[in-house]
């Protein structure tokens, strides 16, 4: 960061923090906060306020945001990187905000060439240095500790994108082992496959099983949602995201 950014973040935080009764409402909508420290609340309480000045909110299909509205994306958004900084965020600018989910069309050759096209609804998605863009609805229905959480998964994938096409392998810190990473990893993406092809129940949704991206989206919306979850299910995995996020959900 340079140091004019340094000095126009610091006077946003001294002149725009986000005010009491805002914050203390987002706080109470998202009971996964609950578990944070007084200093680690101040803290998400100062990226959420850069991250409303920083980000650009483009709401669209009649939807209007208001300052609620924003502060929830915000806050949801800025939890991931809350002991790694705005700076993880900064390839890109836009959060497009669509009432509900949204189509987007899709074509794909098979292995004999024919290509197969059709329509996909989604609730969230994240592009290479592009825009983040929601769903209202699916926002409304994260945070509340179910697993399920739209503005954590794309931005689990906005930061795998830091260093290249999505691919459930993030720019590591340094310390961290890339062997450590995927031995905890793939043999995760592995059971959670074959308990999905062969019907039985999955420990994490199983939409994490169409990509090792996704696997590692959706595992991170466990690791701040239901950590317990994740951590019963694949131990080694959530201490990767441990070490990646730099917390314990868990204490």
């Amino acid at each position: 960061m340079w140091p004019f950014d340094g000095w126009r973040r610091k006077r946003i935080l001294d002149e725009s923090l986000i005010g009491d009764a805002l914050w203390r409402r987002t706080l109470a909508d998202h009971p996964i906060l609950g578990r944070l420290r007084p200093g680690e609340r101040a803290r998400l309480r100062e990226l959420t306020t850069l991250f409303l000045h920083e980000k650009l909110f483009e709401p669209v299909r009649g939807l209007t945001l208001d300052d609620s509205m924003r502060a929830m994306i915000a806050v949801q958004a800025c939890l991931p990187i809350l002991n790694l900084g705005l700076d993880w965020y900064d390839d890109w600018r836009t959060v497009v905000v669509y009432p509900a989910q949204f189509v987007r069309p899709r074509a794909q050759f098979d292995g004999t060439g024919v290509m197969h096209e059709w329509q996909e609804m989604l609730g969230g998605e994240a592009w290479e240095r592009g825009p983040v863009i929601l769903s209202w609805a699916d926002v409304e229905a994260s945070g509340v500790g179910e697993g399920y959480n739209v503005v954590l998964h794309e931005m689990a994938h906005k930061l795998d994108m830091r260093n290249g096409d999505a691919d459930g392998f993030p720019p590591l810190h340094r310390g961290m082992q890339t062997r450590a990473w995927t031995d905890a990893f793939a043999p995760a993406y592995e059971d959670l496959n074959r308990r999905a092809e062969t019907g039985h129940d999955t420990p994490v949704d199983p939409y994490a099983a169409e990509s090792p991206a996704e696997f590692f989206a959706v595992v991170s919306e466990y690791f701040f949602e239901r950590p317990g979850v994740l951590m019963e299910a694949y131990p080694a995995v959530y201490r990767q995201l441990a070490e990646f996020y730099r917390q314990q959900p868990l204490g």
